[in-house]
């Protein structure tokens, strides 16, 4: 009877090799854990189960098993964990795939990597490199492996459902169907070409591919002015605090932070640089940042770049919260007997904000420190439907402020579904500009030329074909591969 290294050496003495090596990687998050996943890829997937468990027969597929794992160089027993044994081609990679689930310390962990290490033609796998191998098999397309980084990176629940549907294939259908529409197309002028003199086919056949490319432009176009709502729902949307000196931005920042993220003083202009932190509201993922209290004039060098540095971050904004200090209104109102929105005017004015600021961007008006105010002034505001009344000091308010900026990042982000999949990547915006461009050359060329070349307008229809593939990678390019697949972790 063998002993288990002699059976060990016999499988590495008899082992078929092959030019594409087997990969293993963390599949879990790092760090001490309950349970740690690693995940094995390649040809030789089923000879580290048997290296590393000792069984001559492989665990029924898909079936977790309970094992003692053994150091395939020292035969020691590294840990007691479950395997599962996921048999090519049905596998995320389409290769043979083996997990081993183990305790979470660091030593096992260790011990793993360097007993899979020591496997002849078995390394350490590359970023993303388990997601490329399932690429290359067609498990995925490239929306789906751009997707699926989303789905890890997503922090909001809206960004999970985004990334969900285009990890799910949403928007590769969509794609899909443009490139089919696009393939009938040609098919049908190289038909006419080839067979118009001969067969019974007349010009109703190139009218009828002018109508489904000029059908298919207006759906691209439609797809394109999205007002960037997938880009912002990714990457999150900017809203900026602004208003002046002591109206209460810092505390209002720490107020949704439930943390002291910026310094409250009474002293006006404490804050003078840009303070950033994130924030999960409604679903949705937003960097608010507190800028310096703006006004037209200080003798402070320190301030003056401040407001600088708060005047430039507003051109880069997508929501403006505008603070007002209630007791200021509330002395305005007293004293002069005139009106909320001449004061507010007023207000805008010693900001040195343009009109053509206030007007272009989504602006939410908040007075706040409302505990000072007189029942008159609360019912003059309560008419005002764009301004909002707010203590950060006793949080009245707070709610419908909340219930404010959410519809705003609803409208903004939009709502993510399967039926219409948002646009999240700026790759797919540039690949379909181009398309379109190719479709308008196709209808300029039928239209301007009295006896086209319908040669030259069907390579106008497979460049603007190329250009979806690119998107989907049904149109490889290797430079497009790196940098996508460079984002995701090892064990990815």
């Amino acid at each position: 009877m063998f002993s288990r290294a002699v059976y060990i050496r016999s499988l590495l003495r008899t082992r078929c090799y092959s030019s594409k090596s087997t990969i293993f990687g963390l599949s879990s998050g790092a760090g001490k854990c309950g349970v740690a996943v690693i995940r094995v890829s390649g040809e030789a997937s089923s000879l580290v189960v048997k290296c590393k468990t000792s069984v001559k027969t492989l665990p029924a597929p898909r079936k977790a098993v309970l094992r003692r794992i053994f150091h395939s160089r020292t035969d020691e027993i590294i840990d007691k964990g479950l395997i599962l044994w996921f048999p090519g081609p049905n596998s995320f990679t389409g290769e043979d795939s083996v997990e081993f689930h183990v305790h979470g310390g660091v030593a096992v962990l260790n011990a793993m990597y360097d007993s899979l290490g020591s496997i002849s033609g078995v390394r350490i796998a590359e970023p993303g490199e388990f997601t490329k191998r399932a690429f290359y098999a067609g498990k995925l397309d490239l929306t789906e492996v751009e997707g699926l980084a989303d789905l890890i990176d997503a922090e909001t629940e809206a960004q999970r459902k985004q990334a969900l549907s285009h990890a799910s294939g949403d928007l590769s259908k969509l794609y899909n169907q443009m490139r089919t529409k696009l393939l009938k197309c040609i098919a049908h002028v190289e038909a006419y070409i080839d067979f118009s003199e001969d067969q019974d086919i007349d010009d109703t056949v190139l009218e009828s591919v002018r109508r489904d490319v000029n059908s298919l432009i207006c759906e691209i176009r439609t797809h394109l002015d999205d007002h960037r709502r997938g880009e912002r729902l990714r990457t999150g949307v900017r809203m900026a605090i602004i208003g002046a000196p002591n109206v209460g931005k810092s505390s209002f920042i720490n107020l949704l932070s439930n943390r002291k993220v910026s310094i409250v003083t009474n002293i006006a202009g404490t804050t003078r640089d840009i303070v950033e932190s994130n924030h999960d509201i409604g679903g949705y993922p937003v960097t608010l940042a507190d800028t310096a209290g703006l006004r037209n004039y200080t003798t402070d060098v320190v301030e003056n770049e401040g407001i600088e540095r708060a005047r430039d971050y507003l051109q880069l904004t997508d929501i403006l919260v505008l603070m007002l200090d209630a007791g200021s209104l509330q002395d305005y109102l007293s004293g002069t007997k005139k009106s909320f929105s001449s004061y507010f005017k007023d207000y805008v004015g010693s900001l040195g904000l343009s009109q053509s600021l206030i007007s272009s961007t989504r602006l939410i008006v908040i007075v706040n420190k409302c505990d000072l105010l007189s029942k008159e002034t609360l019912n003059l505001l309560q008419d005002e439907a764009d301004t909002k009344i707010l203590s950060c000091h006793t949080r009245v308010g707070i709610d419908r402020v909340l219930e404010v900026i959410t519809c705003n990042l609803k409208e903004l982000c939009g709502v993510p579904s399967r039926e219409n999949p948002n646009l999240s990547q700026q790759r797919h915006r540039y690949h379909l500009k181009e398309c379109v461009e190719c479709l308008e050359k196709f209808q300029l060329h039928l239209e301007m030329e009295r006896h086209p070349d319908l040669a030259i307008a069907t390579q106008y229809l497979r460049n603007a074909t190329r250009c979806i593939g690119r998107i989907t990678g049904a149109v490889q390019t290797e430079e497009i591969l790196d940098v996508i697949f460079s984002s995701f972790c090892i064990g990815k």
